[in-house]
C-alpha cells in the first residue's frame, strides 16, 4: 500500500472513491483498491452510472431479464443502480464492521429530478433504502432548500444520508441544523442514534471553476492573483463552521444520546484545470474526522505524489477569510456564484440521469423478445 496515502488516512481523512460500475465490481478492481489503496467507501451519482451503463457488456444479462419481464424504464433504473450498489455495500461491509460503521458507507443518489420536491425525495430515499437494505447504504439528498426538510425527514426514520450539491456556507450551516433536527426526531422516536450515519458533500474544484471563470473577466492584476484559491478556501471556512456547530450544546445533547457527527466530505476534488497540481483538493483539504472522495485518476496520483503535511485546514482560516473578501473587493458576488453552482449541479445531474435512461430504454428495446438484439 502507499505509504502516502497510509499518511493521509493516519491524519483522519477517510479515502473514498468517487466512482462505481459492474465491471469494477466484476472484476474485483473495487476489493484491491479497498486492498492496496486504502479506499474505505465508495460515492455515485448520476453521471457515474450514465457513463458506466454506456460501455462494456456487463450489464447486458440484467438488461435482458429486464427487456423480457417488461419492466419500464424507471424501475428498471432502480433496479441497475441497486444491484450495484448492494454489490459495493457487500464489498465495503468488513470495512463498516472493522470501523464500527464510521466508514465501509456506499451512497446512491435520489433522482435528482425530485431536488425540488420534497416529499417526493422522501418517499425515494425510503424506497432506495429498502431496495439496497444494506445497514452501511447513504442515501445522496441535494442540499437545495426542497432537500434540508427532506434531510430531517429521512434521518428521523433511521436512514443514513449523504448531503449532496454543498456550496454555500449558509447553506451548510442549515445542512447541519436539518441533521440535528432529524437526529433529535429520531430519538423522540426512540431510535439508537448510534446506528445513523451522515456525510456533508462540500463541492471543491467547481466553485474555483466558476469563480476563475469571472476573475478571467475582470482581467486585472488584482484579479489573476485569486484565481484557484476560492475552493480551497471556502472548504476551510466550512471545516470552521463544523467545528462551531459540532462545538453547541444543541450536539452535546445529542452525543450524550449516542449520536455520531456528520462528518465533512470534500466532493469533486479531481482538478478541472490542467495547470493546477493534480492533488491540490487532498493537500490543501487535510483534517480530523473529513471524508475526501477522490476520482481514480485523482486516487492513483494521490497515491504516487501528494503532499501530505498534517493538518492544512484548521490553521489556515483567518487566510481564508481574507481570500473570500479580496474576491468581493474585486467584484466576485459569491452569493450569485454559489446559487448558479447549485442550480448547475441540479441540472448536469439531471441530464445525466436522462442520458442513463436514454440508455437503459435503448437496451431495453434491443433485447426485448422480437428486438433487434433478441
Amino acid at each position: 500500500m502507499s505509504e502516502t496515502l497510509k499518511r493521509l488516512s493516519a491524519e483522519g481523512v477517510s479515502i473514498w472513491l468517487d466512482d462505481i460500475s459492474r465491471e469494477r465490481l466484476r472484476t474485483g478492481n473495487l476489493e484491491q483498491l479497498v486492498r492496496e489503496k486504502n479506499v474505505v467507501g465508495v460515492t455515485s451519482n448520476p453521471t457515474i452510472f450514465a457513463k458506466a451503463l454506456g460501455k462494456g457488456s456487463a450489464y447486458d444479462d440484467q438488461v435482458r431479464d429486464l427487456a423480457v419481464r417488461g419492466v419500464d424504464v424507471e424501475e428498471a433504473s432502480r433496479a441497475i443502480t441497486t444491484y450495484d450498489i448492494r454489490w459495493g455495500c457487500d464489498v465495503l461491509r468488513p470495512v463498516y464492521d472493522r470501523t464500527e460503521g464510521l466508514d465501509g458507507r456506499v451512497s446512491i443518489e435520489v433522482d435528482p429530478r425530485l431536488a425540488r420536491e420534497t416529499e417526493k425525495t422522501v418517499a425515494e430515499a425510503r424506497a432506495l433504502w429498502w431496495m439496497v437494505d444494506r445497514p452501511n447504504l447513504f442515501i445522496k439528498i441535494p442540499a437545495t432548500v426542497e432537500g434540508l426538510p427532506a434531510i430531517t425527514a429521512a434521518l428521523a426514520e433511521g436512514i443514513s444520508v449523504n448531503v449532496t450539491l454543498i456550496f454555500s456556507l449558509e447553506r451548510y450551516g442549515q445542512v447541519i441544523d436539518a441533521f440535528f433536527e432529524g437526529l433529535e426526531k429520531a430519538r423522540a422516536n426512540g431510535l439508537d442514534l448510534s446506528k445513523i450515519a451522515s456525510v456533508a458533500s462540500f463541492f471543491v474544484s467547481r466553485v474555483d471553476t466558476e469563480i476563475d471563470k469571472r476573475l478571467d473577466k475582470i482581467d486585472s492584476e488584482e484579479a489573476a492573483k485569486l484565481r484557484s484559491k476560492a475552493g480551497v478556501a471556502n472548504a476551510r471556512l466550512a471545516y470552521a463552521l463544523y467545528e462551531e456547530k459540532f462545538g453547541s450544546d444543541r450536539w452535546q445533547a445529542l452525543k450524550d444520546a449516542g449520536a455520531r457527527p456528520q462528518r465533512p466530505l470534500w466532493a469533486s476534488t479531481g482538478v478541472k484545470d490542467p495547470n493546477l497540481p493534480d492533488t491540490l483538493y487532498v493537500d490543501e483539504l487535510i483534517a480530523p474526522g473529513t471524508v475526501n472522495t477522490m476520482p481514480e485518476a485523482t486516487l492513483e496520483a494521490t497515491a504516487d505524489h501528494a503532499e501530505v503535511r498534517g493538518n492544512t485546514v484548521q490553521g489556515a482560516y483567518d487566510e481564508a477569510r481574507a481570500h473570500m473578501r479580496a474576491l468581493a473587493d474585486v467584484g466576485v458576488d459569491y452569493d450569485d456564484v454559489v446559487r448558479v453552482l447549485e442550480d448547475e449541479g441540479v441540472e448536469k445531474f439531471e441530464a445525466s440521469w436522462s442520458e442513463m435512461l436514454g440508455t437503459i430504454r435503448r437496451e431495453l428495446e434491443d433485447k426485448a423478445p422480437g428486438g433487434g438484439g433478441a
